[in-house]
């Protein structure tokens, strides 16, 4: 079974827990991230490492300046078995490849 992970501004998990809000779905989309690293953070306590989880906290914790954060997730990812992940856009990406994307972004940012 594949996860599903949004993937635009921010990584934006869009799977069945939409409804609580437990991947900080509608906290990302709505660029509350503050309450997205709330809802995540204590989602992780529960779930470690679930893929999309690491890769929706990370991307909150970029748009809230926690870079050496975010960087430790994605590279957390890396370590981790591969994922496939559903996107909102009918796509599907490997974890690794959406955690090397928000690296990237990582280092653009820091660029500018």
């Amino acid at each position: 079974m594949r996860n599903y992970l949004g993937f635009s501004a921010a990584l934006i998990a869009s799977s069945a827990a939409v409804a609580t809000d437990r991947n900080g779905y509608r906290a990302i989309a709505a660029g509350d991230f503050r309450t997205a690293v709330q809802r995540l953070e204590a989602e992780r306590r529960i779930h470690p490492q679930r893929p999309e989880l690491m890769l929706n906290l990370a991307a909150a914790y970029r748009r809230t300046g926690r870079s050496a954060d975010a960087r430790a997730l994605y590279h957390l990812v890396l370590r981790r078995p591969v994922v496939m992940l559903d996107l909102p856009s009918g796509d599907v990406a490997s974890s690794r490849d959406l955690a090397n994307t928000g690296l990237a972004r990582i280092t653009e940012f820091a660029s500018r």
